[in-house]
């Protein structure tokens, strides 16, 4: 103690100095971090709404131009996508956004129905009174999209109630395989039209999966889950083989329609060539 019984003051330290460097570096990573996670989510965006299209070339100079940073984030992007199984790699061409063969399609369909029955026997007998409801209202609304003749609101509703049943479910890591499967399909842009027909198909199943969820029946709701996805591949299946193709398909085998932009009613996308 000094004299004026104060605790002597502690030497000079450089640390405060010293740490200076250390703690930009570590803001410079997070910035980079968040930067490379914004690259990411637009990259995907871009290759998931078809805006750059399957088998298509991805250039790093020009995402990198068109999204203002450098090459670096880019490059971290498309290593993670491809990663995920959304790009490919070829030796001495570059990175291309993958191409799913109807084959390689159809058993990720089969993939999706043992995930949506899993999910819909999991809500049945351990989800709340709550989510049960909000599947029921989701059900409501699809089917007052389809009184309304309109595709493009059933479709997105519909998007929603399968997003819903993971969500619900909850079992994260069947919700994450879910979700990797979906984006892979959409690589995949030919689905089925959103005819009037289908979409009552695809909403009577989805009735009969709510009757089942709100009575507590996990069996048959695990089987009626399974069905309406398998359902979609039939709806899938037939559609292609009568040469119809639309936007990306959803697990009911309905694709999102396009719009005529003269008068806003559903129309077939006409086929791409290439």
């Amino acid at each position: 103690m000094s004299k004026a019984g104060l605790p002597p003051k502690p030497p000079p330290s450089s640390a405060s100095a010293s740490s200076l460097p250390a703690a930009a570096a570590a803001i410079a990573q997070r910035r980079s971090e968040s930067l490379g996670t914004i690259v990411h989510k637009e990259l995907e965006r871009m290759i998931l709404s078809g805006e750059i299209k399957a088998g298509e070339r991805v250039s790093e100079q020009l995402i990198a131009a068109q999204l203002g940073v450098s090459r670096g984030p880019v490059r971290e992007a498309t290593s993670a996508l491809e990663r995920s199984g959304l790009l490919t790699s070829i030796a001495n061409r570059g990175v291309f956004v993958r191409e799913v063969s109807t084959d390689e399609l159809l058993e990720l369909y089969d993939m999706r129905a043992l995930l949506t029955g899993f999910a819909c026997a999991l809500i049945s007998t351990g989800g709340s009174r709550e989510q049960k409801d909000r599947l029921a209202a989701m059900v409501e609304g699809m089917g007052q999209a389809l009184e309304a003749g309109d595709g493009r609101r059933y479709y997105q509703a519909n998007l929603e109630f399968h997003d819903a049943l993971m969500a619900f479910s909850g079992h994260g890591k069947a919700a994450q395989i879910y979700e990797t499967l979906l984006k892979e399909a959409h690589l995949s842009r030919r689905g089925v039209l959103s005819a009037p027909p289908m979409m009552g198909e695809s909403n009577a199943e989805h009735v009969a999966i709510i009757q089942a969820i709100q009575a507590g029946d996990g069996d048959r709701a695990r089987i009626l889950g399974e069905d309406h996805v398998l359902a979609g591949k039939r709806r899938l299946l037939k559609a292609r083989a009568a040469g119809l193709e639309a936007g990306p398909e959803s697990d009911s085998g309905l694709s999102e329609p396009a719009l005529d932009d003269s008068a806003g009613r559903p129309r077939a996308r006409r086929r791409r060539t290439s």
